[in-house]
């Protein structure tokens, strides 16, 4: 049996191949993401562990945010001369170091990366530790001079002797470049320029006085443990002020900060492993049940000739486990070169990692055999008991096509149920009032219903194709008649080719509808609110310097100008609850340029001192109303007690979007958090000046100033537009994988169609049909399977984008649109994949030798 095994898996190698390339895409995945952030994660790993001083004392992070203020938490610079007195500390520093600054070239260009890695200003010091060692010029000496990396200024085309424009929080300073440092160990991408310690405090936090963090290096013999034990006891841990971190602490800290980035990147590489093995598995399944198909009157002799069931069903499973093994092996292989591919990419963005030190733990060949292997076992399963289930009697009898004829009752009802639970799930979603509630009945839903389609897909291949194939006859005649029978001769075969195609058209049917729905939504906000003639935004939505607004305001035809800025705080409900979010403070006349419903109140009321304005719906829900003081606590501490002064609509509030939809005034905001930066001005023209006339004025004053980018209302609605395009990419990448597998098995499931219609087609040739009306029949009943699991996915694609929606709308996204454009194109380019697909099979089927085809058996 195994001999036999052996001889039959070679016999079928070439058609085998089809199946093996879905593992090893999907094995490639895996591996390669798997190697990319193990190389990442070892290789800063040792830049951090290299880098940290033995205990850094930093300021206590009490409140985080996602949105960026500009503020920097710092400690007293005189806390330095207190560690360095404690025993065991061989020497301590007081740093600087903020990444809030934007660096300008003379020709007023960013010298900074475009990547969305920071650029980061810090002071100048040498030791073993140091990232980065001097290579040309000398160390800055006082005000006005300044180091550069190596990278950064190779990229800028920056030289010593430049002068450089500083962008930081305190003010603008120029400087001038003395010296070039080169990265010692890995770049991570970010530019930074490094100041003398005398000025650095003065020039990057308006005072010499203020350190970001301080750090100290201790004497052999004395642990880290050990001297952050003992500083801790000289600055006082306990007054939550500080923290202190060890070497190993302070690595782990920003190798977790550095995983949130490799996350995303892993697991959209992961995305794409799970897509290509869901696709994956309806191939092998088709290709096994074929091959098992052409092979029963082959089974039924080994019945015959005394195998049982046990060593049938091995058998099959055998040569599904040499599949996966090869797949896996060549997947192997593939995502090392894959990983290869993105350590180059990530250098061409200014990560410089080195291929060199490509890691490959003993998990990534255990996850990849186990991957490829696993799926092709489970996919093989079904397909080697109808193997075992062939009787003796079929080796007497003519090859017969497994599934044809057999009722499907059992997938009637285990689909109806699926279908049901499904959909019900799906509608106790859209009812749902809770976005965590709601979001995973969709996650259930989508499981089910995807499930039941998969289960139910032969019942309707006969209703649907009927339809989709019902003008073939009238167009193409008796060749058109032959090619919808086709399709409908084997529901189960036409079902589960179909399904792979139907899998990815559903998941970027659900996304377009979601995204067009978000972008609507968008829209429609931005139309409501959004009442500005200008908004004067950084690129990257980071806040910018006051010399911003300065200039704005000095433009000539510049009317009103309304700051907003961002702030992490935490509020105390009366419940008790203590929630951190996030807000925003707003200058005077901020109902001349957004339009704010108020359930009760308004502006005046809301922006007044000691007082903020809250979501109707989240003051609701937490028991607070208006004349509530609660309890506010902002960064560095700071608390005091704010009075509800306004409830809004959130939905039209221009603090959409954030937990609570809070927002105060700017004497409020500078109360508390005094180093706060503008994150967005508002500006309208003035009375005579024409929008028109304005905008070259202030993109003209805001030249050096090259990360600002001035933004009418339309310009604002492209960048919602073009964001919320990145994620739909994604989806059309992942679409594009499903497509390029799933024509595998559309190439696949004809190629062993024709072989196992040799005699048929034969036949026909010999009573006339031609070679070109052979490759159009073959050609149609790829493309009518093809449109079939088109419109499948793109019916099943259109329920879960409905009910995305109905999640979104919970956050404040209501507009419903459906992107019928995208769906038209989806469908049209499926009957293209069903012709590029049926080109192989075709032309092998049209040069078949009549009498050969119809000797053969």
């Amino acid at each position: 049996m195994l001999k036999a095994t052996l001889r039959s898996f070679l016999a079928h190698k070439g058609r085998l191949a089809l199946s093996a390339l879905a593992v090893i895409l999907s094995v490639a995945f895996v591996a390669g993401s798997l190697i990319f952030s193990d190389t990442v994660t070892r290789t800063f790993d040792r830049l951090f562990a290299s880098t940290a001083a033995d205990v850094t004392v930093e300021p206590q992070q009490d409140l985080k945010s996602p949105v960026p203020g500009g503020t920097v938490q710092t400690v007293p610079a005189a806390l330095r001369d207190r560690v360095a007195r404690v025993a065991g500390v061989a020497a301590a520093r007081a740093d600087v170091k903020v990444q809030n600054v934007v660096v300008v070239d003379r020709h007023d260009k960013s010298v900074g990366p475009t990547t969305g890695a920071p650029t980061i200003a810090t002071t100048w010091y040498v030791s073993d530790r140091s990232p980065v060692e001097l290579t040309s010029g000398h160390p800055p000496h006082g005000a006005g001079e300044a180091l550069l990396d190596a990278d950064t200024a190779g990229k800028k085309h920056v030289r010593i002797g430049d002068t450089l424009t500083v962008q930081a929080q305190p003010g603008t300073f120029r400087v001038r470049v003395v010296g070039i440092a080169t990265f010692t160990t890995t770049n991570p991408g970010a530019a930074l320029v490094f100041l003398d310690p005398a000025v650095a405090g003065r020039e990057l936090l308006g005072s010499r006085t203020l350190a970001t963090s301080i750090s100290a290096d201790a004497v052999r013999g004395v642990s880290d443990v050990e001297l952050k034990r003992r500083i801790g006891a000289a600055v006082g841990t306990g007054t939550g002020r500080y923290d202190l971190k060890t070497a190993r602490e302070q690595a782990k800290s920003a190798a977790a900060s550095l995983g949130t980035f490799l996350d995303v990147i892993k697991y959209v590489m992961l995305g794409f492993a799970g897509v290509a093995l869901l696709v994956g598995v309806f191939l092998i399944v088709n290709t096994f049940s074929m091959l098992i198909a052409q092979r029963t009157r082959e089974l039924g002799l080994l019945r015959a000739l005394g195998a049982d069931r046990r060593q049938v069903r091995r058998s099959v499973l055998t040569e599904a486990a040499l599949l996966g093994l090869v797949g896996s092996t060549l997947g192997l292989g593939a995502g090392i070169g894959l990983a290869l591919g993105l350590i180059r990419l990530m250098s061409a963005f200014g990560m410089n990692l080195k291929a060199t030190e490509m890691a490959v733990g003993w998990g990534t060949p255990v996850a990849a055999y186990v991957v490829g292997l696993g799926v092709t076992f489970v996919a093989a399963y079904l397909p080697a008991r109808r193997a075992a289930a062939v009787s003796p009697m079929a080796a007497l009898a003519d090859a017969e096509v497994a599934g044809v004829g057999k009722p499907l009752k059992v997938r009637a009802i285990v689909g109806a149920v699926l279908g049901a639970a499904g959909a019900a799930t799906l509608a106790g979603c859209a009812a749902a009032t809770r976005t965590a509630q709601a979001a995973s009945l969709l996650g259930v839903g989508v499981a089910l219903t995807l499930i039941a389609t998969v289960v139910a897909g032969p019942l309707l291949v006969r209703p649907v194709i009927r339809v989709l194939g019902a003008a073939f006859p009238a167009l193409f005649g008796p060749v058109g008649r032959m090619s919808q029978r086709n399709a409908l001769r084997n529901p189960r075969r036409t079902g589960a080719t179909a399904a792979a195609l139907m899998v990815g058209l559903a998941l970027v049917g659900g996304m377009s509808v979601a995204s067009a729905s978000m972008s609507a939504s968008f829209d429609r906000q931005i139309d409501r609110t959004l009442g500005a003639d200008f908004v004067v935004q950084n690129t990257n939505f980071t806040p910018f310097t006051k010399e911003v607004r300065n200039v704005v305001a000095a433009t000539q035809g510049v009317g009103l100008v309304v700051q907003q800025r961002l702030t992490p705080l935490a509020v105390r409900l009366p419940n008790g609850d203590r929630v951190e979010t996030s807000a925003g403070a707003y200058g005077p006349g901020l109902d001349d340029v957004a339009h704010i419903t108020y359930t009760r109140g308004g502006s005046a009321a809301a922006l007044a001192d000691g007082h903020l304005a809250m979501d109707a719906g989240f003051a609701k829900d937490h028991g607070v109303r208006i004349g509530s003081v609660l309890p506010v606590e902002f960064p560095g501490g700071r608390r005091t007690r704010l009075a509800v002064g306004a409830l809004t609509d959130q939905e039209t509030a221009d603090g959409f979007g954030t937990q609570g939809g809070i927002y105060v005034g700017l004497a409020t905001f500078e109360k508390y958090v005094p180093s706060g930066q503008d994150s967005v001005l508002y500006v309208n023209a003035a009375t005579g000046t024409t929008p028109q006339d304005l905008r070259p004025r202030l993109e003209r004053a805001l030249k050096p100033f090259p990360q600002v980018q001035v933004r009418n209302q339309s310009d604002y609605k492209q960048l919602v537009h073009d964001q919320i395009a990145v994620l739909l990419y994604l989806v059309y990448a992942l679409l594009a994988l499903a497509i390029v597998i799933a024509v595998l098995g559309v190439v696949n499931t004809l190629a062993l169609s024709v072989v196992e219609r040799t005699r048929e087609i034969g036949l026909l040739r010999a009573i006339g049909l031609g070679r070109r009306q052979l490759r159009r029949m073959i050609r149609l009943e790829s493309v009518v399977i093809a449109v079939f699991g088109a419109v499948l996915g793109l019916a099943l694609g259109l329920v879960w984008g409905v009910c995305m929606q109905r999640v979104l709308a919970l956050r404040g996204l209501t507009a419903l649109a459906i992107p019928w454009g995208t769906i038209v194109g989806v469908v049209i380019g499926a009957a293209v994949v069903g012709v590029v697909a049926a080109l192989l099979p075709a032309l092998r089927a049209s040069r078949m030798n009549v009498l050969a085809a119809i000797a053969h058996e």
